[in-house]
C-alpha cells in the first residue's frame, strides 16, 4: 500500500533501525519504545490486521513468531523472558493497519490478567 508507513519502511523509503530482514518479514526498533527492547516484526506483504488474514497467510504468520524467537536470542532477552503482542483493531490499540508483532523485553513487566 502506497500510504502505509510500514510498507515504506520495508521498501526503504522511510529510514529505520532494522534488526532483521528476509524475503518474508522485516524487523526494526520502535521509535517510541515501551521497554528497553521494543522491536516491531512485520510481514513484507501488506495485511491490514488479523481479521483480514487468509489461509494462505498461515505460514507467513508462523514465520513472524519464529523470527521473534530468533531476535529475542540475538538481543539477549530470550533467557529472562519477553512479551509478544499483536493489536487488532482500533479498540485494541492498533494504530498502524499493517499486521505487526511487538517484541518487548529487557526489564520485568507487569503481568496482565
Amino acid at each position: 500500500m502506497s500510504d502505509c508507513i510500514f510498507c515504506k519502511i520495508i521498501t526503504g523509503d522511510i529510514p529505520s533501525k532494522h534488526v532483521y530482514h528476509d524475503d518474508q518479514v522485516t524487523a526494526f526498533r520502535d521509535l517510541n519504545p515501551a521497554a528497553p527492547t521494543h522491536i516491531l516484526i512485520v510481514p513484507n506483504k501488506h495485511i491490514d490486521s488479523i481479521n483480514t488474514l487468509t489461509n494462505e497467510d498461515e505460514q507467513l504468520i508462523g514465520h513472524l513468531f519464529t523470527t521473534a524467537k530468533q531476535i529475542a536470542a540475538q538481543e539477549g532477552i530470550a533467557e529472562n523472558g519477553y512479551r509478544l503482542i499483536i493489536n487488532t483493531g482500533a479498540h485494541a490499540g492498533q494504530t498502524v493497519f499493517h499486521i505487526h508483532l511487538h517484541l518487548l523485553g529487557g526489564a520485568p513487566m507487569r503481568l496482565m490478567g
